[in-house]
């Protein structure tokens, strides 16, 4: 058992938690009538009443919203942000995403949005023993996207200071004047840090790092486990979006919490009929749910995330809490088929991240797909410490046996010959993604 943020909340019983996220349930649906445009617009026009939206199974008879779908709905395409639900003197900040996967979508946030946000990641702090006092390096981007701002307002409500660098390329020179507790980066960020570190003459594992916080993209645990060796300290998971599902994993590692009372998650099956079974794979189907008499800026409901996962539990945790676990989701768009079956991003980088293979790389890749639906080439491209030195049919071999080991389709395509892997390995820097400017797509289908 550990510390909380908000006790009452983290462990209620499963019996009330449930009642809580129904009550909330409803509540939203009658605001999204009453305050969403897109969403008065659907009711009536399928003739659907708010009231009769009692609990998480009703949701099955709204709308599943897509990304495209809330970009149809904004300008250009529209007049109005029709998934806006509030007056602008209500509106806090306006935010947008991305834009890597088309029109960035819009977003704005009342001051009580910005609560429940923080609030999830300060639940997600404290249950990875963060507390008052540290000192955290936060290298997430603080513009338009929400996820740094987040973090910085939810570290006031512990007391703990926030060093705002914006990207792991920050000089070493904070980590020995300032003496941080802790940084928040992605895994190859804090892996190249660490070889900064390292060429300056600071060993990680000696520095004042006590735990360090990997968030931002998926990743398997080969490549946890290695960035936990080489800083001696835990590495902790996160997931978070602008559309506000912020689930932590607390130190006992057993799943990502999601913050049941703020943000309701549901696994759907691949064709967005229907719930899967908590032991099955599906993808992430969001709902922002509202305390009653709360507002928000931008209510989403059914929301698609394009990104996939199982429930690990609905059970109590070995740290106390009670709300429901997911394992570390894995982004569709990352995501490829090869001769009738998939694999992702995870699994190459699963493959590199064999600890052997540890011994000869720096971890750094990108794979490549080439062919057609016939045959198909998987080109995975690894970085060395020194290619001359580096014992090719050991990674080779790890990487093969990695991959295919739960693929028996694809190890059978292989064995056809219409799949094959070829490996390539450059010198430091060498790999293709250096030489463009942006964030590293590690799998690319080029067919």
């Amino acid at each position: 058992m550990g510390s909380y943020f908000r006790e009452d909340i983290e462990t209620l019983p499963r019996d009330e938690l449930d009642e809580l996220v129904d009550e909330r349930i409803r509540y939203t649906v009658e605001y999204a009538y009453e305050n969403s445009p897109f969403y008065r617009k659907w009711f009536d026009k399928t003739g659907t009443i708010p009231s009769d939206v009692q609990d998480h199974e009703d949701l099955r008879e709204l709308p599943v919203v897509s990304g495209e779908v809330i970009r149809e709905n904004q300008p250009p395409e529209t007049n109005i942000f029709e998934f806006k639900s509030t007056s602008w003197k209500n509106v806090f900040t306006i935010h947008e995403t991305s834009g890597t996967s088309g029109v960035p979508k819009s977003f704005f946030l009342t001051w009580g949005d910005w609560q429940r946000y923080s609030e999830k990641y300060a639940r997600a702090f404290v249950s990875q023993n963060f507390e008052s006092g540290d000192r955290v390096v936060v290298c997430a981007s603080y513009g338009m996207n929400i996820g740094a701002n987040t973090m910085t307002l939810a570290a006031q409500k512990i007391g703990m200071t926030i060093i705002p660098e914006g990207k792991c390329t920050f000089p070493v020179r904070i980590i020995k004047n300032y003496e941080p507790t802790g940084i928040v980066g992605s895994v190859f960020k804090l892996l190249r840090l660490a070889h900064r570190m390292e060429s300056e003459g600071i060993k990680p594992s000696e520095s004042s790092i006590k735990r360090l916080i990997a968030g931002g993209e998926s990743f398997p645990e080969e490549s946890r486990n290695y960035l936990q060796e080489v800083w001696d300290v835990p590495v902790y998971n996160t997931y978070g979006s602008t559309e506000g599902t912020m689930c932590g994993e607390c130190i006992k590692k057993s799943g990502l919490h999601v913050p049941e009372d703020l943000v309701h998650l549901d696994v759907y099956n691949p064709q967005l009929e229907n719930f899967v079974e908590d032991d099955e794979c599906g993808r992430i189907v969001l709902t922002t749910l509202l305390p009653l008499g709360g507002k928000t800026g931008n209510l989403l409901i059914n929301y698609d995330t394009d990104d996939t996962t199982t429930v690990v539990s609905r059970h109590r945790c070995k740290c106390g809490r009670t709300h429901m676990r997911i394992m570390n989701p894995q982004r569709e768009s990352e995501t490829v088929w090869v001769s009738g079956f998939p694999f992702n991003k995870v699994d190459v980088e699963q493959g590199v991240f064999q600890r052997e293979n540890m011994d000869y790389l720096t971890g750094e890749y990108e794979a490549f797909i080439y062919g057609d639906n016939d045959k198909a080439t998987l080109k995975v491209r690894v970085e060395c410490d020194d290619p001359v030195s580096c014992d090719k049919d050991i990674v080779e071999n790890n990487f093969i046996k990695t991959f295919f080991k739960y693929k028996a389709g694809l190890q059978q395509a292989h064995t056809d010959g219409t799949f094959n892997i070829m490996f390539d390995f450059t010198e430091s820097e060498g790999l293709e993604f250096y030489r463009i400017k942006g964030r590293p797509k590690r799998l690319i289908d080029r067919r």
